[in-house]
């Protein structure tokens, strides 16, 4: 049958990236606690397309996938890369892999056990034969305001805020140094399951310990700038005013030039 994606194109330029977006796929991600845990993944793949073809083989990116190792991890991104390339004759090749991670965390007081869930990432890219991994996270923390603590007789306001990191990886990166890293730079990690005696102790830890945005994501990247497995990282921070119709948002990044930024919004 006629090959017609293969064929000259009508206007010969060359096209950085076209493929597929928004896939479904249940996997595998690695859990340093357990070993594994099942997830479902969002999967975004591309490639780049020469000035000469027409179009690309979309049911190839499907077939690449297909046959690909259902343990996200290092190696089976690597083979995915190459797959594509070869697959569908590109220069580069790119992938995303947006998942949910549960991970058990303890009351503080009372150890009382429960799942929370973060909206994590893996992206890949094979350019010039060399192959690039950012692993990214989405943590909650809760901040309390240094401002408010200092000029107020009574309390201060407080809120929750996002911490969002995008790291390169250098070698096997676990999700949970990434978790355990926005945590410890807020006032106080969030927590699924408090009890009374847990609550008192959060709120007292975030009151002795109040953080501007900017004091979270300076604290973060020290972190992330620190740590062996780490190549180079975006953090940002927004915090939900309560006492403000508006966030506040800081961001420092130290990712190397023509890294592009991964948006985990649908």
């Amino acid at each position: 049958m006629r090959d017609v994606q293969s064929g000259p194109a009508e206007v010969a330029l060359r096209i950085d990236r076209v493929g597929v977006k928004n896939l479904s796929i249940p996997l595998t991600v690695r859990d340093r606690a357990k070993g594994r845990l099942h997830t479902v993944a969002r999967v975004d793949l591309s490639v780049d397309l020469p000035a000469r073809f027409k179009g690309t083989h979309m049911s190839r990116f499907l077939e690449a996938l297909r046959d690909m190792d259902t343990t996200l991890d290092a190696d089976s991104c690597k083979n995915l890369l190459l797959d594509l390339r070869d697959r569908l004759q590109a220069e580069s090749s790119h992938l995303c892999f947006f998942f949910t991670y549960f991970l058990e965390q303890r009351a503080p007081v009372t150890g009382s056990a429960a799942l929370m869930d973060y909206s994590c990432f893996l992206r890949g890219v094979l350019r010039n034969g060399e192959v690039s991994l950012m692993l990214g996270v989405e943590v909650p923390v809760m901040t309390v305001c240094p401002c408010s603590k200092a000029i107020s007789r009574e309390g201060a306001h407080s809120q929750r805020a996002m911490v969002r990191i995008e790291a390169q990886c250098l070698g096997m990166l676990w999700l949970e140094d990434l978790i355990a890293i926005a945590q410890e730079s807020g006032s106080s990690p969030v927590y699924a399951l408090l009890k009374r005696e847990d609550e008192k102790f959060v709120t007292e830890a975030a009151f002795a310990a109040p953080t501007f945005v900017e004091d979270v994501v300076r604290g973060a990247a020290s972190r992330l700038a620190a740590h062996p497995k780490v190549k180079g990282f975006r953090v940002e921070v927004e915090s939900f005013e309560s006492i403000h119709n508006h966030s506040a948002y800081a961001c420092i990044d130290q990712m190397d030039e023509g890294t592009d930024a991964v948006h985990t919004n649908p």
